[in-house]
């Protein structure tokens, strides 16, 4: 496994994602995913999952310190009277004293950007985690953000794939000396039927899946999440970090880029 540095911060630069996995699909895969060579799980308060990721991880049998927890806080309970008791609540779920990486799900414009981030410098002040960064952030937000915090922001995490457009939002990320985490990598599996990277994926003797997660990871300064409910994938996708792509395979994976390509946009967030 590799890293990305950002503000003290040490990323495990490839993430397990579990949006949309529940129950015991999730929490055996999770084990599976971590001797695969993961280290790193990705939740989220309103993914109702963070339990299951707490069992997984316990079931792996993997030291709480090997493996690296980010979990987001929902827009609802961006409320300074309600973040606290919200953390708490996921520590609870995730079997844990600590979160290792804490974001802002969302922006959440009923509440003061300062009052919610001042409610999460006081979860790091409280020991409840260790780093913290925002989610779907804007580069006008991030910028707000960063002057807010006291505590330095790693990562603002965002839709990131082949198709989407994101180079003024990452060069910001980069410039401000955060991370960048990108999900939805495959686009919702569009990626597997896209000819260019079928033919590069042939080309390198790699799968696509790994192709595309090389791409961001080959960026510098990206943490990939990857997603599979598939054991025998999961060693597949961990392993991108003994190759790199041609200069001429990253710029054509850059190309296919359009507009109208977001697929993550919630109604009223």
């Amino acid at each position: 496994m590799q890293f990305v540095t950002a503000s003290g911060a040490q990323i495990p630069a490839l993430g397990f994602g579990t949006y949309g996995m529940q129950g015991d699909a999730l929490s055996n895969i999770i084990p599976a995913a971590l001797h695969a060579g993961f280290r790193h799980i990705d939740t989220a308060q309103v993914y109702a999952n963070e339990a299951d990721v707490g069992l997984g991880i316990a079931k792996s049998g993997m030291p709480r310190a090997d493996v690296f927890v980010t979990t987001k806080i929902w827009a609802p309970n961006c409320a300074p009277g309600l973040m606290r008791p919200s953390v708490e609540e996921s520590l609870r779920k995730l079997g844990s004293d600590y979160i290792d990486l804490l974001l802002l799900h969302w922006p959440n414009d009923g509440v003061p950007l300062e009052d919610q981030i001042g409610a999460l410098n006081d979860i790091v002040r409280a020991g409840k985690a260790r780093h913290i960064g925002v989610s779907n952030y804007n580069r006008d937000l991030l910028a707000r953000a960063i002057q807010l915090s006291e505590q330095p922001l790693v990562t603002n995490q965002f839709e990131y794939h082949p198709y989407l457009d994101q180079r003024a939002l990452v060069s910001a990320v980069r410039g401000a000396g955060l991370a960048v985490t990108a999900y939805c990598a495959m686009a919702v599996g569009r990626v597997f039927a896209d000819q260019t990277l079928v033919e590069i994926a042939a080309r390198n003797g790699h799968s696509v899946s790994q192709v595309v997660l090389r791409w961001l990871v080959q960026q510098g300064g990206v943490v990939a999440l990857s997603r599979s409910t598939h054991p025998e994938r999961l060693a597949e996708d961990a392993a991108i970090f003994d190759f790199e792509l041609p200069a001429d395979d990253m710029a054509a994976i850059f190309s296919l880029a359009a507009p109208g390509s977001r697929i993550v946009d919630p109604p009223g967030l």
